[in-house]
């Protein structure tokens, strides 16, 4: 922010999602890369002085977590947020709306019994989502204790009404929408059906900045997997997105929607993806008034990681993959290239004493032939010393190649796999019309349908699976064929 403007009307935020406490708690190399990260992003929002942390989902790593994370998680919260350091902010808001299931239906630092220094703000994802008997999250037990406000929770899944929490620092007003996981497929059909409520304070009550936090799908992983931002409202200045481990974290502007989004990503590595190999920040957002700046902070006690991927089709020449022993010369290639990435992963060390010395590899072989794999477990174990996950560092992957007529089961293979891929809303059915979407794109355009398009498929399987009409193909093609422009329109 400006030098001009008074510090006393800045809101300071720590923002971070996908922390993932937990994760490989029993593994006697990885198991506390978790906590230590966790610990240092507390320490950062101690050392910024911030007003507040925002939390957004996924703050452990199981919905059930063991009593030795929970311990650890409530350890490192009051070390680092409870004291005596000034609340500035104040909440305006109705706090029964806001805190619904917190014992006293306040903020923490309202209640009497607390010292709290530095409020904590989250929202639950998909690992820490409200389930079991009384549909109680991870996150209520933190709230029970005081350890944390738990707000965005749902609570009505046929519509979903999002009040936000009102909070003023100074001269800024800020207007901060939760909301906690819901299953992408059902979330974006209340939004499509005007079922999802969000609640904004009026003009008359002041200049007000709006913030939202989420934790969904942002990228698109096929039709209804995920939540597109022109979704959301275009009253919005930010919106945080949990659930995606990249990390993005400088705000992107979405032209169409006039709002901002930033990305925190994970915390820890939970896979060997690419997207958790990008180096690893939280965010220290600035809010004054209408406008903000997004500081990205790096974390210093992350785990090296470095990810790399070799097509072996592309390397028949170099390697002679044509002829004499494959098998031991795709060995030799992988065994220079962990060589290599284990130099690298030497780049990301950054001096911290927290931060563990042994790195993440994973080197992804693409390959065609079966001669050209080697035991992977069996070539990991000579890197027992000098990588963090010698038993899964390669990863095979076979590329499927049909010559031009020859013959597949490609009917039953899409089949499989929209029904690998599509997702079911839990404690609902399957809609139909997803599925049939999916296995048409599945399928290769020249074995697709001719005559009907797979809209009008999918809503005559909808009228007869789900609505039980057994006469809706039959009335269906009545009325298309009556309506010749309809009927060029739908088909192909």
């Amino acid at each position: 922010m400006s030098e001009e403007v008074n510090t006393e009307d800045v809101l300071r935020i720590l923002v971070a999602t996908d922390n993932h406490l937990g994760y490989a708690e029993k593994n006697a190399v990885r198991g506390d890369d978790s906590f230590v990260t966790f610990e240092e992003i507390l320490q950062l929002a101690v050392q910024e002085d911030v007003d507040f942390i925002l939390l957004g989902g996924d703050l452990f790593h199981d919905a059930v977590p063991s009593q030795n994370t929970l311990h650890n998680c409530m350890k490192l919260l009051r070390r680092y947020t409870f004291g005596d350091k000034p609340i500035s902010i104040e909440m305006l808001s109705d706090q029964s709306v806001n805190f619904h299931n917190a014992t006293n239906e306040t903020v923490n630092y309202e209640d009497p019994n607390l010292n709290i220094a530095i409020p904590v703000f989250s929202i639950h994802g998909n690992h820490d989502d409200p389930s079991g008997f009384g549909q109680l999250s991870s996150l209520d037990l933190l709230s029970t204790t005081g350890l944390i406000n738990y707000f965005g929770r749902w609570t009505d899944l046929t519509k979903v009404t999002i009040s936000p929490l009102l909070l003023r620092k100074g001269e800024t007003q800020l207007a901060l929408y939760g909301l906690s996981h819901i299953h992408d497929a059902r979330l974006r059909r209340l939004f499509e059906d005007f079922k999802v409520n969000i609640a904004c304070p009026g003009p008359e009550e002041g200049e007000w900045f709006h913030l939202m936090v989420l934790h969904q799908n942002h990228a698109d992983r096929g039709p209804k997997s995920n939540i597109p931002e022109e979704l959301l409202p275009e009253f919005l200045h930010l919106v945080i997105w949990g659930h995606e481990h990249d990390c993005h974290i400088n705000p992107n502007f979405n032209a169409t929607r006039n709002f901002y989004v930033s990305q925190p990503g994970s915390s820890v590595a939970t896979s060997l993806a690419e997207g958790e190999a990008l180096k690893k920040y939280v965010g220290l957002l600035e809010i004054h008034k209408t406008r903000f700046q997004m500081k990205p902070l790096p974390l210093q006690t992350v785990r090296p990681f470095v990810f790399d991927s070799v097509d072996l089709s592309q390397m028949t020449d170099e390697l002679k993959l044509d002829e004499g022993d494959v098998q031991n010369k795709v060995m030799a290639m992988a065994t220079q290239r962990v060589q290599n990435m284990i130099t690298k992963a030497k780049e990301q060390f950054t001096g911290h004493p927290k931060q563990p010395q042994l790195p993440l590899i994973r080197l992804r072989i693409l390959f065609s032939n079966e001669e050209q794999m080697f035991n992977a477990i069996r070539f990991g174990q000579s890197y027992n010393e000098q990588v963090a996950n010698p038993a899964d560092m390669v990863h095979f992957k076979k590329v499927v190649k049909r010559a031009k007529g020859e013959h597949s089961d490609y009917d039953n293979e899409a089949l499989r796999s929209a029904l690998d891929n599509i997702q079911v809303d839990v404690g609902s059915e399957m809609k139909i019309e997803n599925f049939i979407e999916r296995y048409f794109q599945e399928i290769p355009a020249k074995r697709r349908l001719k005559i009907l398009s797979p809209q009008i498929l999918a809503e005559m399987c909808n009228r007869i699976v789900e609505k039980g009409d057994v006469t809706a193909a039959d009335g269906i093609m009545k009325y298309l064929f009556a309506q010749p422009f309809t009927l060029n329109r739908f088909c192909t």
